[in-house]
């Protein structure tokens, strides 16, 4: 079974939401992500997809003429306390998009109360029919795939995932035993990149080589074909490369390109082309 590929928002980065999806048409991606809410980068702008009706349109669109749907949508950050008004607005927009998984990540030390507010989302974005994805980061409140199974598995919501990450796997006390034994329902999409070996692993070395030094898949240190072969078979594949330097010399497109060809690469040495 074939492994559905979608284009990730960071891999991108320098272009706007109705490029991506061209972009990724070009490329041959069957899916694209997008960014609506800010992540925790210092100085990230507003995105105006949340509220700009014309650009959503536009996005609508390009999808149509393009046959590319939205796969995941980005960012959900789960905090002691949530504008959950916000929230709603994001699952509307989401929903709108026909999008399919949203990331969430979790930035509350309390884990009780963090298994809430995701039990809550989970619940705002079910009837738009919508995963909720919780992806472990070692340098958050759910550092590996033990802590966020374990919440996951507490909040008991059937829309609720676990969102591995090359990288973050490959940094955190994860196993790719561990990722074989979690179950396909709770798997909606992985992240797939590759990271250079040894790295600092404090949480600004981490954080800078996630946000803006990640390699193609295949050209860094990170077992990929290992952890193709961990994933559940069919699985989509957002391929999350965002490299600062590299856009800088390579446009959009190209880098699309790269990546496509980088994770098609891993895919058949895996035999899971």
């Amino acid at each position: 079974m074939t492994h559905p590929i979608s284009l990730a928002f960071l891999t991108t980065f320098d272009i706007g939401p109705v490029e991506a999806v061209r972009i990724a048409a070009a490329a041959g991606y069957r899916m694209v992500g997008l960014r609506i809410l800010p992540a925790a980068a210092a100085g990230e702008p507003d995105y105006p997809l949340l509220s700009d009706d014309g650009l959503l349109a536009e996005v609508r669109a390009a999808m149509d003429d393009t046959g590319v749907s939205i796969g995941d949508v980005e960012i959900i950050r789960l905090k002691p306390e949530n504008d959950w008004d916000l929230f709603a607005r994001f699952v509307d927009r989401c929903q709108a998009l026909s999008a399919r998984h949203v990331l969430v990540a979790g930035d509350d030390a309390e884990p009780g109360r963090l298994t809430e507010s995701f039990a809550r989302f989970c619940d705002l974005a079910a009837p738009a029919g919508l995963t909720a994805d919780l992806e472990f980061m070692p340098w958050t409140a759910v550092p590996d795939l033990a802590a966020a199974s374990a919440i996951v598995e507490a909040a008991g919501r059937e829309n609720g995932g676990v969102l591995v990450d090359a990288l973050h796997y490959d940094r955190s006390d994860t196993t790719l035993a561990q990722v074989a034994a979690l179950s396909p329902a709770r798997v909606n999409y992985v992240q797939f990149c590759d990271g250079a070996v040894p790295y600092d692993p404090s949480d600004e070395g981490l954080i800078r080589v996630a946000r803006g030094e990640r390699l193609f898949p295949g050209e860094g240190g990170i077992d990929m074909i290992g952890l193709a072969r961990a994933i559940p078979e069919g699985v989509t594949i957002s391929v999350e490369v965002p490299h600062r330097q590299l856009a800088t010399r390579i446009d959009p497109l190209g880098r699309a390109t790269m990546a496509m060809a980088a994770t098609q690469a891993i895919l058949r040495a895996a035999g899971r082309a």
